[in-house]
């Protein structure tokens, strides 16, 4: 070492080595990782966990015997695309022998129930387009409308009787002061109903949904309390289905609109009709239906037509096939229509998605 030297020369030879050290090392920075989630498609999940696959039931009560199809509560959320055909096919016609026909409700791919303007109601095989049984509402009075449970419980209700009668338990809901009009079964096995106040000073609408012959939930008040549905008594005519998404969706003929709300009851849109329609009428929505693709069908009684809307309440294309004023929906499992035509009291059965 210099300084341990007592030679100067030495001592005065020696070089700094600060410049050395000026430059220090470079800073290293290192970045925030980054996770890619793999892709993980939903075959790939249900080849995991496996499916749950739908039961049968068999309804055997009043002299039929009929198997019914019973969806498990995934059916909505099913990742089946279904794309609607260019044409729609008439696949098979029913004569039902009504004076008028108003609706039909699907109780499997081999039965549809129908009720007209008389107090009887009628059960049609559809492939060979007989009459299978008749059942007569207690009161004498013509059925507003008709619905399947999820087990095959056929539902009807008397806006004069004021009830809603489920047939084969023989229960009853019996209201004070107030008309049931369009029925409906929910994915849960609830009954939503739509119904008119008889109080000829105050009419009012409003939707109930009931458990049994409990009431769960009444839709009635828009967000700014105003009225969602039209108010105009008996002499509206009112249907009311349950989407995949669960909103809840009632055609609304005196307002021209499909009224839409989300199952909290809160307004998501109205549907007023697509233009040009096919016929240039007025839009008068009756029969209401939805199908696996949350697509939701109405009737449009004097166009001779049926409009698809999205969930979002977007036109998609109109049905026709020769349609003579359609009236009442359905649709069934396998996501075919069935129309109840007013003007030749026909059900016809359409296919309209691939």
């Amino acid at each position: 070492m210099a300084l341990d030297t007592h030679d100067m020369s030495k001592l005065f030879a020696v070089k700094s080595n600060l410049d050395r050290y000026r430059k220090l090392p470079q800073k290293v920075v290192p970045s925030n990782l980054k996770f890619l989630p793999g892709k993980i498609q939903r075959k790939e999940l249900s080849n995991l966990f496996g499916t749950l696959l739908s039961s049968s039931l068999t309804s055997d009560k009043h002299g039929y015997s009929m198997k019914t199809t019973q969806k498990s509560s995934e059916a909505g959320t099913s990742s089946l695309v279904k794309q609607l055909l260019d044409e729609p096919e008439t696949v098979t016609t029913i004569d039902t022998g009504y004076s008028e026909l108003y609706s039909v409700a699907c109780l499997s791919d081999e039965g549809i129930w129908t009720s007209g303007d008389d107090n009887t109601m009628k059960l049609f095989s559809i492939n060979q387009g007989s009459l299978l049984k008749s059942i007569t509402t207690t009161s004498g009075n013509w059925p507003e409308d008709i619905t399947v449970t999820k087990i095959g419980d056929l539902v009807y209700t008397d806006y004069h009787d004021r009830t809603v009668s489920i047939v084969k338990n023989e229960e009853v809901i019996k209201l004070q002061n107030w008309g049931p009009d369009g029925v409906c079964s929910t994915s849960s096995g609830d009954l939503l109903v739509i119904m008119i106040s008889d109080d000829d000073k105050l009419l009012q609408t409003k939707v109930v949904l009931y458990s049994g012959s409990t009431e769960k939930q009444t839709i009635q008040f828009d967000d700014q309390g105003k009225p969602l549905y039209s108010s105009f008594g008996n002499y509206n005519t009112y249907y009311i289905t349950e989407n995949r998404n669960l909103d809840i969706c009632v055609s609304d003929n005196e307002a021209r609109a499909v009224v839409v709300v989300n199952q909290a009851g809160k307004l998501r849109f109205r549907y007023t009709g697509n233009t040009p329609a096919p016929k240039n009428k007025p839009f008068y929505p009756l029969g209401i239906s939805t199908d696996s693709q949350s697509h939701i069908l109405t009737a449009d009684l004097f166009n001779n037509c049926v409009h698809i809307i999205d969930q979002d309440g977007q036109f998609l294309r109109y049905i026709d096939c020769g349609l003579s004023y359609p009236w009442g929906l359905c649709i069934d499992a396998n996501d075919n229509l069935f129309v109840a035509q007013w003007g030749n009291r026909q059900v016809t059965k359409i296919k309209y998605l691939k």
